[in-house]
């Protein structure tokens, strides 16, 4: 079916805007086309600024409400730090306590008098030993014994030697005794009479050697029997029969004489000057509920330049529990005053010593250095910094600062 040009509508100008069909209101063979191509190019930049201008707005709106949320929860937390904004501490008033000032260190039992023994004599085979460690022994009480066999041999041989020597010496000496009796006579020489005077001399020297000699064989023979020097109990016993003995050599026992025990510790430089000989010591062993008493016997005359410690010796009476070796740990009091006494909690420590936080006239916190002379059971000895009337803070210190104002607690006020 043919078009009729008549029925169509006019055609736009050529300099005209252009015409667009949307709808049923599309001419028949008028193609339909898109919003997006449909719309006017003036609408579509409107139609973005407003949808701009809507996304800033609703920005706009949003940080408005989170600055208001946000000032009052400002203002919330400034009202709580305004009602908490000063601390409220706890103090107490130490005054001061009469305490005993101490000086404590560690160390070992140890014998008084600890005699090595060992054989000093020749080289030669133990065959007997007669003591145990723990033994008291008496002195001179045979402790071991070596083989003796060879030098008894030789101790008979020197004695019958020396009886030889003597007689000979006394044949020369009754001849020499003739000879002078004639020589007035003229029944000998000169010569004759001299030489029996020089074998007269001689065979009584001769009778010193070998006396000398038997003497020598006798003491070497003494020395197989090891024997305790001194009175005392045996500390330690190394010897056993069939054991080769050399002289200089392992010591083979070790008494303690009389039986005498002391303490040997080292103590720190700035304690050994507190303390003096004859001051009470107590004396702890470990397993041993019971103290042992003593007394302060010697303190070294140098001080290890490598550790800054010095010797002492606490002199003890004679126990069965002391037992050398064993480990020890001394108290020494050393003096008593009146000190004032805080517990740890309060006494705190930096680079720059101990120091104590206390409440002044003015309600701040200040700071007090102080010297910690030693601890008790109830808390810190305070040497120096402190008089005993201050207000200590007692805990928490650590939380506060320098000259920041604080508020006591009523009850620790009323109690002040």
């Amino acid at each position: 079916m043919g078009t009729n040009p008549e029925h169509l509508p006019d055609a736009p100008a050529a300099h005209s805007e252009p015409v667009t069909w949307i709808g049923r209101d599309r001419p028949f063979g008028v193609p339909e086309l898109p919003l997006a191509v449909a719309m006017s190019p003036p609408e579509a930049p409107r139609r973005r600024w407003k949808w701009t201008l809507g996304a800033i707005a609703a920005v706009l709106v949003l940080a408005l409400v989170a600055w208001k949320v946000m000032g009052g929860a400002g203002k919330a937390q400034a009202t709580l730090a305004e009602r908490g904004g000063i601390p409220l501490v706890t103090v107490i008033v130490p005054g001061q306590q009469a305490v005993t000032s101490s000086v404590s260190f560690t160390g070992a039992i140890a014998a008084r008098y600890d005699m090595p023994i060992a054989n000093e004599g020749d080289t030669g085979r133990i065959v007997a030993v007669y003591v145990e460690a723990g033994d008291h022994v008496k002195r001179g009480q045979l402790l071991a014994k070596i083989d003796d066999s060879v030098m008894v041999q030789q101790v008979n041989r020197l004695a019958a030697s020396l009886e030889q020597a003597r007689a000979q010496a006394a044949l020369s000496a009754a001849e020499y005794r003739r000879a002078q009796g004639v020589e007035a006579a003229g029944a000998l020489s000169a010569e004759d009479i001299e030489k029996r005077r020089a074998t007269s001399v001689t065979d009584g020297a001769n009778v010193k050697v070998v006396a000398a000699q038997l003497a020598e064989a006798q003491a070497r023979l003494a020395r197989t029997r090891i024997a305790a020097p001194v009175e005392g109990t045996v500390l330690t016993r190394k010897a056993e029969a069939g054991q080769i003995a050399n002289p200089g050599g392992e010591v083979l026992f070790r008494v303690a004489s009389g039986g005498e025990v002391e303490m040997r510790g080292q103590i720190a430089e700035q304690d050994l000057a507190q303390v003096k000989t004859g001051q009470a010591a107590t004396v702890y062993l470990t397993g041993i509920e019971r103290p042992f008493t003593g007394q302060v016997r010697l303190l070294g005359a140098i001080i290890d330049p490598q550790t800054r410690l010095g010797d002492i010796r606490i002199q003890l009476k004679p126990d069965p529990a002391l037992r050398p070796g064993a480990f020890a740990r001394a108290v020494v009091a050393v003096s008593q005053s009146q000190r004032p006494v805080l517990p740890q909690t309060a006494v705190m420590a930096d680079a720059r010593g101990s120091y104590v936080l206390i409440v002044n006239s003015a309600d701040k916190v200040e700071r007090r250095p102080v010297r910690i002379s030693g601890t008790t059971d109830s808390g810190v000895i305070i040497a120096e910094g402190l008089s005993g009337r201050e207000r200590v803070i007692a805990t928490a210190g650590g939380f506060l600062r320098d000259g920041e104002a604080v508020k006591i607690a009523p009850a620790a006020a009323a109690a002040t």
